[in-house]
This record gives structure tokens, C-alpha cells and sequence, in this order.
């Protein structure tokens, strides 16, 4: 394994300019409430014992179903939204490209061998990827920042926001940072003259080592003159999505995580169930459910979340978005249902 892989945590000035965010205590950084890790009755061994006991279903028994959507044509008025599985997405909007936590190495671990893609949802290489505006990073979790891939989009990217610290790792890797913007919780980017990018809390942590919390998670709003999208990250269920949404809502869409739960972590990850209610606290007007489909993190059937989001959905009347790995979302558009996890 290269050490490269795992990156480096901030140091020296950059550490303290860290520590002068108010998100930053004693030993790191903190989510808004208490957040404890693991549920009381839970332990790390009695987790580890259950993990490799795993659902029989945590992976898809055939190859998955997908569409090779050509990116670099990809021209509509209304924003369109490509997912790649997981929780890596392309988003086209005021005629700019974004791409959201891309992970295109095959696999979500420090070694190769360790959580790798279901056959058919790595579809996307790097290779695939246009020129991009603006890569969004939410956190440094190896799910969401992926060495190799950032190697390889390297001299395609113009532009990396993402939370407080993480630029310590992209600097290791040889990423200048000259492109690179650090955002803390509720600080906002005017992009460009049409589009204003804001860093909002996450109920989460970090960290690609042992040690923990020295780079912040977040979520972003990303708001044009006539869209506005919500870009969840990794984030347990916490009253801060009701915030974002008065703040900001109502949303066109909410890109939300809906996988990887288990109740020995309920507070850093969502049940389905939450991921409905967060959709509803942030007014959003469409939710596509992300953090499932490509990698199994936890013990649940691998299509077990989008059939409990879809059936709290129902019950709350909230509209879901479930394309394929590749399949184009255009907002305003009408959808139709494809069952596309029971084939």
C-alpha cells in the first residue's frame, strides 16, 4: 500500500488556522450535538463479529443494470444530475460541470482488495469525466476522497471547495493549492456571478487514520438564479437539516444518504425513514437518495434502503428520484419508475 493513500493531516499554520474555527474544540473538530460514535449497548467487537457476518444479500446477486451517459454532451437548460453510484455525482448547471466526491478507483478502502464496487456500478472511470468547473468535497472518508482518482482528474479540474483541512491531503498528493478553497459551516462562495456555493453542517466525523476529526464534514447548498440543490455528504439525522432549509429551502432537490446505517451507529448515519424526514425538514421538492448501490459498508441487503426510503416517502408524500448508475436526472422533468434494484 502507498502511504500516499491515506494523505496527511494538517499541520503547523494551517493547523491553527483551523483551530480558530468555532467548530474546532479541544481535541478536533465537533458535530452540533453530542454525537457518540457507537450506540450504548454496541461495542466495536461485538460490531466487528456481526460485519463479517453479513446479510446474504449486502451484494447484488447479478451484474447492475446502467447507462453510459457521454458527459461531455450533456448541454440542457434545466440542471441535470448524473449518479454514479454510491455517493459520487456529476451535476451540470449554468452551463458549468460539478462533480461531488467522485470515487472511480473500484474501490472505497486504503487497500485494493477491501470494499470494492459491485460488479456493474463502476461503470465510470475518470477517464470519462469532462473538464470540471468545480469539484466539491464533502470529507476525507476513503468513500468520498479517493487518492487515484484525484490523481487522474488532476489537470481537469479548474476549481476544489471542500471543508476545512482536507487541503492538507490534496497538497500531499501534489494538488496545487492554488485551486483549492476551504469552507467552515455556514461560509458562502460566490462562484461566479450566477452561482453561490454555501458549507453546511453535517452530523458526521472524519478522518482516513486512526486519528479522528481533524478535518471538518460537511454538506453544501448550491444556488443559481433559479435552481437551488442540496448536497448532503455523510450526515446522521439531527435538527440542523430543518435550519438549512429555513435558511435556504425550499429546495428543487435533496441529494441525501440513505445507506451503510446499522443501530450500533444510528447518530452518524441516517435510517431510510430519516432520510425522508430530512428531505421533508428541508423543504426539498424532490429527494435522490445516495450512499448506497456501489459499496457495502454495513450489514443491510445492498437494496434495502431505497425500498424503506420509497415506502416512508409514500407515507409522507415526498417524490423520489431512483435513476440508474448513469441515468440522466433533468430538474422539472417528469419521471418515470424503473425498478431497476429488483431485476
Amino acid at each position: 500500500m502507498s502511504l500516499k493513500i491515506t494523505g496527511k493531516l494538517p499541520s503547523g499554520q494551517h493547523l491553527e488556522r483551523l483551530k480558530q474555527s468555532p467548530n474546532f474544540k479541544t481535541k478536533g473538530f465537533e458535530n452540533l450535538s453530542v454525537t457518540p460514535m457507537m450506540a450504548e449497548d454496541a461495542s466495536y467487537w461485538k460490531m466487528t463479529k456481526d460485519f463479517f457476518k453479513k446479510n446474504k444479500d449486502a451484494a447484488p446477486a447479478q451484474v447492475l443494470p446502467s447507462v453510459k451517459t457521454d458527459l461531455n454532451t450533456i448541454h440542457p437548460e434545466e440542471p441535470v444530475i448524473i449518479w454514479f453510484g454510491h455517493s459520487s455525482y456529476f451535476i451540470r448547471i449554468a452551463r458549468k460541470n460539478f462533480l461531488i466526491d467522485p470515487v472511480f478507483s473500484g474501490n472505497a478502502a486504503p487497500l485494493s482488495f477491501m470494499v470494492k464496487a459491485f460488479p456493474g456500478s463502476d461503470v465510470y472511470k475518470a477517464e470519462d469525466i469532462p473538464v470540471i468547473d468545480y469539484l466539491i468535497l464533502t470529507h476525507d472518508h476513503y468513500d468520498h476522497l479517493d487518492y487515484k482518482t484525484i490523481l487522474k482528474l488532476k489537470r481537469k479540474v479548474k476549481a476544489i471547495y471542500c471543508s476545512l483541512g482536507i487541503s492538507s491531503h490534496l497538497k500531499h498528493w501534489g494538488i496545487d493549492t492554488g485551486i483549492i478553497t476551504e469552507m467552515d459551516w455556514w461560509e458562502e462562495q460566490q462562484l461566479d456571478e450566477a452561482i453561490t456555493l454555501v458549507a453546511t453542517p453535517a452530523r458526521h466525523f472524519s478522518g482516513r487514520g486512526i486519528k479522528r476529526a481533524q478535518t471538518l464534514w460537511s454538506s453544501f447548498v448550491l444556488q443559481t438564479a433559479t435552481h437551488r440543490l442540496f448536497l448532503g455528504g455523510d450526515s446522521g439525522y439531527d435538527s440542523h437539516f430543518k435550519t438549512i432549509g429555513e435558511k435556504y429551502g425550499p429546495f428543487d432537490i435533496a441529494l441525501l444518504e440513505a445507506g451503510q446505517y446499522n443501530t450500533m451507529w444510528p447518530l452518524i448515519h441516517m435510517m431510510p425513514e430519516e432520510t425522508v424526514q430530512a428531505a421533508s425538514d428541508l423543504q426539498a421538492k424532490l429527494l435522490l437518495p445516495v450512499h448506497w448501490g456501489k459499496f457495502s459498508l454495513a450489514m443491510h441487503a445492498w437494496n434495502e434502503p431505497v425500498k424503506r426510503v420509497l415506502a416512508r416517502a409514500k407515507e409522507l408524500n415526498i417524490p423520489v428520484r431512483t435513476p440508474m448508475i448513469g441515468e440522466p436526472t433533468v430538474l422539472g422533468t417528469t419521471y418515470t419508475m424503473n425498478n431497476w434494484w429488483e431485476s
